[in-house]
């Protein structure tokens, strides 16, 4: 879990803890596997998959609003070759002001 938080850090330095381990929860067993933890910007498919997943799901964004996070968060950690799920995830909540529905 701290691994997980100090990443998010890097990025959001008073990031929320409770809101990273609600994050690390909604994962599960992805977070188990190198390949599903990580997202990769540059694959079109898996950006459909966090817009119509965690975006549309758990955030309960519109495909508009989804999108145009993602965009940020790309733009936040471009230069990361392994971007984290989780810090992904929390990032997108923050780009779109919906932080609260994780906690």
């Amino acid at each position: 879990m701290s691994d997980y938080l100090a990443d998010v850090q890097k990025f959001a330095p008073k990031a929320d803890a409770a809101v990273v381990d609600s994050i690390v929860k909604y994962c599960g067993i992805a977070l188990r596997n190198k390949d599903s933890s990580l997202v990769s910007a540059s694959d079109k498919a898996e950006l459909d998959r966090v817009r119509d997943g965690f975006a549309k799901k758990k955030l309960e964004l519109d495909a508009a609003a989804a999108e145009a996070g993602i965009a940020k968060v790309c733009d936040t950690m471009k230069g990361v070759n392994q971007k984290s799920r989780v810090t992904f995830y929390y990032l997108l909540a923050e780009a779109t002001g919906t932080l609260g529905k994780l906690a």
